[in-house]
């Protein structure tokens, strides 16, 4: 294998990597939305809190600024299932993608 092979797999990886970080900040940006006046972020963090409110209609909980927010428990857990599913698909579709080109 000559100089130039070995440059263009390493430019490759380093290029599939740095797909790989945009990716993800894409997806985490397109996991934070509003409910009642609080900002949260889709996610395994979020379900665990919101689990730890099972039973309740209401609790309030702390959002992505650190403020107390009053949040219909049983309508979050519904959000943010939806919005897990919905960022995981799409990001694992142009993942995949990705790694097509590589």
């Amino acid at each position: 294998m000559n100089t130039d092979d070995l440059i263009k797999q390493s430019r490759a990886r380093f290029d599939h990597n740095v797909a790989k970080k945009v990716l993800k900040e894409k997806y985490l940006a397109k996991m934070i939305f509003v409910h009642n006046e609080g900002m949260f972020r889709a996610g395994p963090e979020l379900a665990s809190t919101l689990q730890a409110c099972n039973g309740l209609e209401t609790a309030v909980i702390i959002d992505l600024y650190e403020n107390p927010v009053k949040i219909n428990v049983a309508e979050l857990i519904e959000i943010n299932k939806q919005r897990w599913q919905e960022q995981m698909n799409a990001w694992l579709l142009e993942y995949e993608e990705s790694r097509k080109k590589r």
